[in-house]
């Protein structure tokens, strides 16, 4: 008995595999379909696009040397210095001074326009300049 059994758990195994083999044949057949029609304007639109992208292509030329060459942002270099306490004293109300005239600026940007400023002068001014600095011990200073 258990062997008849056996032989009809087996005859009803296969008899549910192609039922379901069959549907997934028809599925696979309207995916295809569905594909080859769909398809059709995706073509029409590749090649509306195309000459979409060859206008816009055209047109970027046209508009290419109109703008500037990009420059390129000097590279920036860390570095640090020792100031006397009055200097940066002044470092700081000069900083008030430009939030007061509506245009805040951080110590770097103040210490680059003294840079420029004293670059535009002569050699003579400079040097009066230079003179009128007394020469400080660089390095870090001591703890008090």
């Amino acid at each position: 008995m258990s062997i008849s059994a056996t032989s009809d758990t087996t005859a009803a195994t296969p008899a549910p595999a192609p039922k379901k083999a069959a549907p997934r044949k028809a599925s696979t057949k309207k995916a295809a379909t569905k594909k080859v029609t769909t398809s059709k304007p995706k073509t029409a639109s590749k090649t509306a696009s195309k000459t979409a992208t060859t206008r816009k292509t055209t047109s970027r030329k046209a508009t290419a040397p109109a703008k500037p060459a990009k420059v390129k942002k000097p590279k920036l270099v860390r570095d640090s210095y020792t100031l006397p306490k009055d200097e940066y004293a002044a470092l700081t109300a000069l900083k008030q001074r430009s939030i007061q005239l509506a245009r805040p600026a951080k110590k770097s940007e103040l210490l680059r326009a003294g840079i420029r400023a004293l670059s535009t002068l002569s050699d003579k001014a400079l040097l009066a300049a230079l003179q009128a600095v007394p020469s400080i011990k660089t390095g870090r200073p001591k703890k008090d």
